[in-house]
């Protein structure tokens, strides 16, 4: 189903799974509450605009790009940091029949599995342009 025509229902029937490659995430907060006092958030996994998954269920925190944007770039590599990171044209924009807030790029997005277990919940835009 296009997410556009989803309500909340919707979105919260879909099963959770894990997807690491997607070209669109839907934020689904939860009323249940983190330990850090801030609100659980799912994250709806799509592509081209069809809901496919829910994923995460226990995170208080979306990373864009990775903690602190630079990517899959760790300051713990044996290169450390780079001295620039690629520009990402991150958008976000509210979906008309649910209202939930859904977050794009024109590259394909990912995830790692890490992210399925942690309060912080990292996605990525990788650099190839999406097809």
């Amino acid at each position: 189903m296009q997410v556009q025509e989803m309500t909340r229902a919707d979105f919260e029937a879909l099963p959770f799974r894990t997807v690491f490659d997607f070209t669109e995430l839907v934020i689904l907060p939860q009323r249940r509450h983190h330990d850090s006092g801030y609100r659980c958030m799912d994250f709806v996994a799509c592509v081209n605009g069809e809901a496919i998954c829910r994923m995460s269920g226990c995170s208080d925190v979306l990373h864009i790009n990775g903690i602190g944007g630079f990517g899959h770039w760790s300051p713990y590599s044996p290169e450390g940091l780079p001295k620039s990171v690629p520009p990402v044209a991150w958008s976000i924009d509210c979906l008309p029949k649910s209202g939930l807030l859904r977050l794009f790029s024109r590259h394909k997005l990912s995830t790692d599995d890490a992210s399925y277990a942690l309060s912080s919940f990292e996605i990525f835009a990788e650099q190839e342009e999406r097809e």
